[in-house]
């Protein structure tokens, strides 16, 4: 027999009967055993879960000025998003700096989102974080005293935001369906270890980027890549005996990082996304989207992707985010599709709502002693799908454990790492009749800022303060090492720890990114 307190979680930890049957449509009354049936029942029907996952933006950066109205995803109520006043601010040497409208397309500078630079962000300056914690009280008030020792001269850059007008695609898709506005990023630092909860519930004890020491250590493992205790989302997809595809709009993704992955096998190319989206065979259960991080190249890193990196175009990226949606919108999938669109991390930006503490994972960081213990910023996030009530606003609080929370509800998946019970997932979002009124088409993005670029073959890799370079040779060898012989593989690692140029790293790229795409078209993975 289901208990109430199951049935409650089951719905999605609504509050009463009522608010669910208005929630959901429902005009004949239903006991709470009928209607948790009824919920269970509707919400096998979803057959396709999407993740697509940007790049360092944070949550008042891109909708802090959207003034999002709408109703509440739990009550049913009327309600707006919690965004920005005006008022907000940052001080420095005792001068308040507000956030303002007008970010730009593609910003001057990359703010920093290294473990060392969140922690001022959030606990402010001369903070500090003890080897083993706990975490220091998090007031959201060192962003621009941050940003200001590194570029002193323009210190309210990361206190600007954009109004609706700059990001059609976004607030058209965050008012049709819903915006999760208390969604965090799993911990407060830079972009691998929060991709890797998305992908894993955990990010092992890595606080910070991997070096290539730690690289080259995890390429000589079995798999060729990372792995965690509890293994990947794609472990346990596959242990159900359902099936995961992984599209990329750059040739070294992230999660080709991940043991396991084939980079033949496993990896496809988005151009191929809609039309393989068409196919009625089409049978994977999950489905991983990643942008075009755009480092393959002589000139600055990001600048011709479509990421949202901040050196990147937003407006780039927002093509991308339309072109993800309308394949799916447009697609025989898509009565039976859901599709979270998130961001990684907050890239530097300010945002006013101090994240929450979180469960520990168990793991200790290997850079910092950090304890695993706290969230990072805000981040955007939205869920998208027809069997979902339209204008709705989530004010439950996630983080990217959610992703696997979803799946393990949607796909009756076995528990998987320590927060995805806690987080919970967005299943509870799920109706019961399927939207006919959702657009085929969204509004046109504005135009991409072009940059003439400045071939840079000389750049050290030592001074890639971002770090996107090293994890891209990561991802590169896991791939190189994959489709050669065994004999050759020293030789190739030998090479690899010999690159010192970005000159030197975009010829070794490129010959991989040749070498792989080859096996994709002999494995028939990729259209030639």
């Amino acid at each position: 027999m289901i208990s109430v307190r199951q049935s409650l979680r089951v719905v999605g930890r609504s509050t009463s009967i009522r608010q669910l049957q208005r929630q959901h449509n429902l005009s004949s009354p239903l006991s709470l055993r009928e209607l948790v049936h009824a919920l269970r029942n509707r919400r096998t029907q979803l057959e396709h879960v999407f993740v697509l996952m940007l790049e360092n933006r944070s949550f008042d950066h891109m909708l802090g000025f959207s003034e999002i109205a709408g109703t509440d995803a739990s009550t049913s109520e009327a309600t707006t998003i919690e965004g920005l006043k005006g008022t907000e601010f940052n001080e420095l040497d005792g001068r308040p700096f507000q956030v303002e409208r007008g970010a730009p397309d593609v910003a001057l500078f990359d703010p920093g989102h290294s473990f060392g630079a969140v922690l001022e962000q959030l606990c402010g300056h001369g903070a500090i974080y003890p080897n083993g914690g706990p975490y220091p009280d998090v007031l959201n008030s060192g962003f621009v005293s941050n940003y200001a020792k590194s570029h002193p001269d323009t210190p309210e850059d990361v206190m600007k935001c954009f109004v609706p007008d700059d990001l059609p695609v976004l607030n058209a898709l965050a008012r049709e369906f819903v915006v999760c506005d208390h969604w965090f990023c799993s911990m407060p630092g830079p972009t691998e270890p929060n991709r890797y909860f998305m992908l894993a519930d955990t990010c092992g004890d890595l606080d910070e980027s991997p070096k290539r020491e730690e690289i080259f250590e995890a390429v000589t493992k079995p798999g060729g890549g990372f792995e965690f205790k509890q293994g990947s989302i794609f472990e346990q997809i596959d242990k159900a005996g359902l099936k995961y595809r992984i599209y990329a709009d750059d040739h070294f993704p992230v999660a080709a990082e991940l043991d396991g992955i084939s980079v033949v096998f496993d990896i496809r190319e988005f151009d191929d996304f809609a039309e393989d989206l068409q196919d009625p065979s089409f049978d994977a259960s999950f489905v991983l989207v990643e942008p075009d991080y755009s480092v393959v190249t002589l000139s600055e890193t990001f600048l011709n992707g479509n990421s949202q990196h901040p050196r990147g175009s937003v407006a780039a990226g927002e093509r991308f985010i339309k072109a993800t949606y309308e394949a799916i919108r447009n697609s025989p999938l898509w009565e039976k599709s859901l599709l979270i669109i998130v961001w990684d991390e907050h890239g530097g930006y300010y945002d006013h709502v101090p994240p929450p503490r979180a469960s520990r994972t168990g793991e200790i960081g290997r850079a910092h002693g950090f304890v695993f213990d706290q969230l990072g910023p805000r981040v955007p996030a939205l869920v998208v799908s027809p069997l979902i009530a339209k204008n709705l606003i989530d004010h439950r609080r996630y983080d990217h454990t959610a992703v696997y929370a979803t799946l393990r509800e949607v796909f009756d998946l076995p528990p998987h790492g320590t927060r995805d019970g806690v987080s919970g997932g967005v299943e509870h979002l799920v109706g019961f009749e399927a939207r006919t009124d959702a657009p085929r088409t969204l509004k046109k993005a504005k135009a991409p800022t072009v940059f003439a670029t400045v071939p840079r073959p000389d750049a050290l890799l030592s001074e890639d303060s971002p770090g996107r370079v090293e994890s891209t040779l990561h991802s590169a060898l896991v791939q190189h090492l994959q489709v050669t012989p065994a004999e050759q593989h020293e030789a190739i690692r030998t090479r690899v720890r010999m690159l010192k140029t970005r000159g030197e790293a975009v010829a070794y790229l490129k010959e991989v990114e040749e070498l792989v795409r080859e096996k994709r078209i002999q494995a028939g993975r990729v259209r030639p």
